[in-house]
């Protein structure tokens, strides 16, 4: 079990996250009058701030733009329906995991466990002061991860498998799959090439950068109580099925900036950074495979965390950019 949760942990973040069994109230339901107007202040004018499915075309090319999330939750249901007929009819489906990225992971685990464990030198609880390695401890066997295990994670990783609530972490654990995994099982059965928007070690060198101790405070940062981790998933799943994929990532850039103990300006500069690294970059670092992929074909799917659909710098904006006629499907 604790291989598929460090499995599942380490692709989290690469197609968005969510499960129907975090339920209850939602992060938007705390939010104060000005927050509120806050957010709809920032999602007014945000580029494609709405939508799940997207039809690009261009002299005769084709691409369907899909935004996932990476939990199964039966809702999927309809929207895979959507897409079904798109990837079977696909040259190429391009993804950010492929069952190959996925493979060559779990190889990596066994191989080279000194990129997520220590496996040298002073581990967690020597690093920590005591209450904060006692929030960290119980934070981890809410997660059914014992405390020998985390004792000896790098700290990047460890806040990778903290973000997930332990109302998501059985069906990770189970290798339940979501959107991206519903149209790779489909592209598998039919023989339809798959190719990675990316390497998959990508994100791992992303939250790798800093030292030990930067490391270790983004890992306290990121020690928030279970109830509004709960609350924060919650609103993401409702705002992911009511297609308002703006609204969910300025509600996560908000609530960073209104973590208890941390300066608003400091928690804006966080999360605009980490931004910067996880969707700004990679979007552009994509663009080339995604135009290489096309040129050698008709007709691609591609398919990806919905975060990397929005904004200025959002793959739709780039793509619209570039001369693509957009039209938003779903």
């Amino acid at each position: 079990m604790l291989r598929h949760v460090f499995a599942a942990a380490a692709l989290l973040l690469t197609a968005g996250h969510a499960t129907a069994q975090c339920v209850g109230t939602s992060y938007f339901d705390m939010l104060t009058k000005d927050q509120r107007l806050q957010l709809d202040q920032a999602t007014a004018d945000l580029p494609y701030a709405n939508g799940l499915i997207w039809d690009a075309t261009r002299d005769g090319k084709a691409i369907t733009l899909v935004g996932t999330m990476h939990i199964y939750d039966v809702r999927l249901d309809p929207i895979f329906d959507m897409i079904a007929d798109d990837v079977l009819a696909a040259d190429v489906v391009l993804l950010e995991a492929t069952p190959d990225d996925q493979r060559a992971l779990e190889a990596m685990l066994a191989t080279e466990p000194d990129m997520f464990l220590i496996t040298d030198g002073p581990t967690l609880p020597d690093l920590l002061d005591a209450d904060t390695w006692a929030t960290l401890s119980s934070a981890a066997s809410d997660r059914g991860v014992p405390g020998f295990m985390v004792a000896q994670m790098q700290p990047w990783y460890l806040s990778l498998l903290l973000a997930i609530p332990p109302c998501a972490m059985m069906d990770l654990a189970k290798g339940m799959a979501g959107l991206d995994g519903m149209i790779s099982d489909l592209a598998s059965e039919n023989d339809i090439p798959m190719q990675s928007l990316e390497s998959f070690t990508t994100l791992f060198e992303v939250f790798q950068t800093g030292t030990m101790d930067d490391q270790i405070d983004m890992l306290r940062l990121g020690l928030v109580s279970p109830d509004i981790q709960q609350q924060m998933f919650v609103a993401m799943l409702d705002s992911y099925f009511s297609n308002d994929v703006g609204r969910l990532w300025e509600m996560s850039r908000l609530a960073v900036a209104d973590t208890p103990g941390l300066d608003p300006a400091t928690g804006a500069a966080i999360f605009a950074e980490m931004e910067d690294m996880l969707l700004i970059q990679r979007n552009r670092n994509w663009m080339p495979v995604i135009a290489d992929a096309i040129a050698e074909t008709d007709t691609i799917v591609a398919a990806f965390g919905a975060a990397h659909l929005i904004g200025d710098f959002g793959v739709l904006q780039l793509l619209e950019n570039d001369g693509w006629d957009l039209v938003r499907r779903y």
